[in-house]
């Protein structure tokens, strides 16, 4: 997001007529929190990885509304052609300075099912207003980077060493946006590089890329055109071999490494984007070994995600570095992530903050209420245990953790384990006091907070839960919500 225009119409039309409603029914200053959430971890896993928040800074920083904002704002109209909003209130959102209060865990934290990823806290209308904008942004972010991560472990070695995962999605992508969301979210997520040059230059990312079918057929031979890129790039060469017969094309990439050694310069590797590529991989390693090339990779691409790469593992594919696009930045096999934004406490006519409950008859759906903190137990080696999310104004009292969608699973938390509370204050009464980090730094916290969970969390499939439970006080408070509503 680098136009510095506002983005305060980056939202739902139904934000605008709430906050006009609130305004006309006298309860537009009453303070209010709200909670951004995910019911379930997606792509049949136990986590997600928190991402997007940086750019969720940069939202904030920009609502405001300006001449254009409100002049557009003042033309809508209802179906009778009388205007949809009051001038008064126009006047109101063109005076309005931010107030809030938000608190987020930091990008690259893992997170659980119905624990806060952001609070929002302050004047009801402002609270409310930010709600589309906040979710648009962390879901998809969010989405992206748990693919990424999923992805990223299953192209591990033998030895459990990570084998790049370049990110190659922005043709494929939902737009120019989610392109570039996509590209830093997967980096955040584990990638090791992509092929988008824009996020490159915007997100010091590593970019990554060789030639095109067209490279080839734009020559009267294939060796010609090997020939021809190793003439322009010597230092960088890895030939796309499968335009016309893969594993001729290898032997015609070693021919021309041959050449490259002669001027001093090293085949890098070579590419496989269609086919078995299982069996080709294994093929191409065995003609670049013979070749006198043991350290030129073999890459692939063509329509890889975490599944694909498992799939080719178990087949003993030869394959060092994956390149990973459409299914990764398009998150194919689950396109949303689902987030929720829900009003957890709201004052009252005596100027108390109260807590408030959404219900459902489905138990997954009904709301947690109050003012939530998360707290995550680590053991002495620093691995992750549980987290509690409790209510803030009662304070944490007790380690008896509650599951929110089964009252009869508990857990009991030691009390010799370490804690720390994850929610950190980003805006203090419209006032911005977090700097995000950068995103190298997002990258490592995202791939240190990985290798603390147990193993069973992270498996691919029929991951173990992670046990993110209620603190005591605040699952007693919720029954009773859902008791006096009922």
């Amino acid at each position: 997001m680098d136009d510095r225009r506002s983005l305060a119409l980056l939202t739902d039309l139904y934000q605008l007529t709430m906050a006009a409603g609130y305004w006309h029914s006298g309860l537009a200053e009453r303070r209010a929190c709200f909670h951004l959430s995910f019911r379930r971890a997606p792509f049949g896993g136990a986590y997600a990885i928190v991402a997007g928040l940086a750019d969720a800074i940069d939202y904030l920083k920009r609502l405001r509304f300006g001449p254009e904002e409100l002049s557009y704002l003042g033309s809508l109209a209802h179906p009778d052609g009388t205007p949809l909003f009051a001038p008064s209130f126009l006047d109101v959102l063109r005076d309005a300075e931010l107030q809030l209060d938000v608190a987020a865990m930091p990008e690259g934290t893992v997170a659980f099912p119905h624990e806060p990823l952001v609070r929002v806290e302050g004047p009801l209308w402002q609270a409310q207003l930010v709600e589309t904008a906040l979710l648009t942004i962390i879901n998809f972010q969010t989405l992206v980077a748990t693919k990424a991560s999923r992805v990223c472990r299953a192209a591990r070695g033998p030895d459990g060493r990570p084998e790049p995962v370049l990110e190659l999605g922005l043709r494929r992508a939902q737009g120019i946006d989610g392109g570039l969301a996509a590209s830093r979210a997967a980096y955040v997520g584990g990638c090791a590089g992509t092929s988008n040059v824009l996020a490159g230059m915007r997100f010091g990312i590593p970019v990554r890329g060789t030639h095109a079918h067209s490279w080839v057929m734009t020559f009267p031979t294939e060796r010609g055109a090997f020939e021809a890129y190793a003439r322009a790039f010597p230092r960088g060469c890895v030939f796309l071999v499968d335009t016309f017969d893969t594993l001729a094309g290898v032997r015609n990439a070693v021919e021309v490494g041959r050449l490259l050694r002669e001027e001093g310069h090293e085949l890098v590797g070579v590419r496989l984007d269609s086919g078995d590529l299982a069996s080709l991989s294994r093929a191409a390693r065995a003609i670049l070994d013979e070749g006198g090339f043991p350290d030129a990779r073999v890459v692939a691409s063509n329509d890889l995600d975490e599944r694909a790469i498992d799939a080719l593992k178990a087949e003993g594919a030869r394959i060092d570095t994956w390149g990973v696009g459409t299914k990764l930045v398009t998150a194919f096999d689950q396109p949303a992530l689902g987030g929720v934004y829900k009003l957890a406490a709201l004052e009252d006519d005596t100027g108390t903050l109260s807590p408030r409950i959404k219900l459902s008859e489905e138990p997954i759906k009904t709301s947690i209420p109050a003012r939530q903190q998360v707290r995550r137990f680590r053991d002495a080696e620093g691995r992750f245990v549980a987290d509690a999310i409790y209510d803030l104004d009662a304070g944490f009292t007790e380690r008896t953790l509650v599951d929110p969608t089964d009252a009869t699973r508990v857990l009991r938390v030691p009390e010799a384990l370490a804690h720390d509370d994850l929610l950190v204050p980003v805006v203090r009464g419209g006032a911005f006091v977090y700097e995000p980090p950068a995103l190298d730094a997002i990258r490592a916290r995202a791939l240190e907070q990985l290798s603390r969970l147990p193993d069973a969390v992270l498996a691919p499939r029929d991951p173990s839960p992670y046990f993110a439970g209620l603190e005591p006080d605040l699952h007693h408070l919720r029954a009773r919500l859902i008791e006096a509503a009922r």
